[in-house]
């Protein structure tokens, strides 16, 4: 399994985060925020695997890219950044040796609370 950074899906998020699309949140919320897979396949049928691709900061190169296995590091719901999402992907990223993906997170992390200090 090789899990490099989505650099689309870091650009996007970043600019998400300017606009103020954001959702400034607990980490702990993570688990009832985080999209549904139906909400997920909801969201695939009308904008599809590019699109769907910008949500995931973590993308499995071994894995078809038409597959959900090749998105990893989810950060939104789809419509905002979670700030949730941002510390529970750094915290995985951290534990599974993702240091590019981490450092990515971080960042965001830090624009978050820069924006909603």
């Amino acid at each position: 399994m090789t899990v490099k950074l989505n650099k689309k899906a870091f650009e996007h998020a970043k600019s998400l985060v300017e606009k103020g699309q954001t959702t400034k949140d607990e980490r702990d919320d993570w688990s009832e925020h985080a999209p549904t897979a139906a909400e997920q396949n909801a969201y695939l049928d009308k904008h599809g695997w590019s699109d769907y691709g910008l949500w995931f900061l973590g993308i499995d190169t071994d894995m078809d890219e038409e597959t959900k296995g090749h998105y990893e590091f989810p950060y939104g719901d789809f419509q905002r950044v979670h700030r949730c999402g941002v510390i529970s992907a750094e915290s995985r990223a951290a534990q599974y040796d993702h240091p590019d993906i981490q450092d990515a997170l971080k960042k965001i992390h830090e624009l978050l609370d820069g924006e909603h200090s």
